[in-house]
């Protein structure tokens, strides 16, 4: 199956964020809720189990000059087994302009057995602009050994490389529950924070290791990155760290 879609926000010109284009295909549907704090929300719904290896799926966001949208989803997308050999795949590319915000918080990516899943996320920040992203891997579902999967993120800002991150976890990575690697965790994630009003944050360890806030070379932007035994511990590390020194950016 192949879907596409498409979510550009404006700024109305009275402070606020007009949604201009909300366009989706079957699997990938995507809803308006009422704003948040002012900042309009919308929701991506899964509107058919998977993705299924052979799925090849495409979000594009353009978040406008001085505008904002924060983008979740309703339910964890479940990476399934499809045709035989063949891969499913799920890109998003955001473009955020000069002054924007755009959040990106999902519910999290689960690697079922024998699934053969390809994540990719390029993000295009300009000068001035703010980004909360966050990507959560589940390997396998509750008792199973996790499928193929592989987790892309490229992140320019002010037209420079700002993050290249690479993931691979499943029988076709060797090592990847290794100590190099997961160390034996089953869930693992990363919230990146890019904030011009903020200075990046320095270096810290927490957690007895489970969590690292790295500030990046190239821009006002703090990564953190967590391994944890379940969703629900990954989220409390990539939600609760972030909030004590990210006030104002709630998840």
């Amino acid at each position: 199956m192949r879907a596409s879609a498409r979510l550009v926000a404006r700024a109305d010109g009275r402070g606020g964020t007009t949604l201009v284009e909300v366009h989706g295909e079957t699997p990938l549907l995507l809803r308006q809720t009422p704003a948040r704090n002012g900042t309009p929300t919308v929701y991506v719904v899964g509107g058919a189990a998977g993705p299924l290896a052979g799925d090849d799926l495409r979000l594009d966001i353009e978040v406008g000059a001085e505008a904002a949208v924060r983008v979740h989803s309703v339910a964890a997308s479940v990476a399934l087994p499809g045709r035989p050999g063949a891969v499913s795949r799920m890109v998003v590319r955001a473009v955020v302009h000069a002054g924007a915000t755009l959040h990106w918080l999902p519910e999290q990516l689960v690697a079922a057995a024998g699934c053969a899943h390809l994540a990719e996320a390029h993000i295009d920040l300009a000068a001035g602009a703010s980004l909360r992203w966050r990507d959560e891997l589940i390997c396998g579902r509750f008792g199973e050994a996790p499928g193929s999967a592989v987790v892309h993120t490229h992140v320019d800002h002010d037209g420079r490389p700002l993050l290249r991150q690479s993931l691979a976890v499943g029988p076709h990575a060797p090592g990847w529950a290794g100590p190099a690697v997961l160390g034996g965790a089953s869930a693992t994630g990363s919230l990146l924070v890019v904030d011009p009003s903020r200075p990046a944050e320095p270096p810290q360890v927490l957690a007895d290791g489970a969590v690292v806030r790295l500030p990046l070379a190239d821009g006002p932007a703090t990564l953190w990155t967590a391994t944890a035994p379940d969703a629900h511990t990954l989220r409390a590390h990539l939600t609760v760290e972030a909030r004590a020194h990210a006030a104002g950016w709630a998840c």
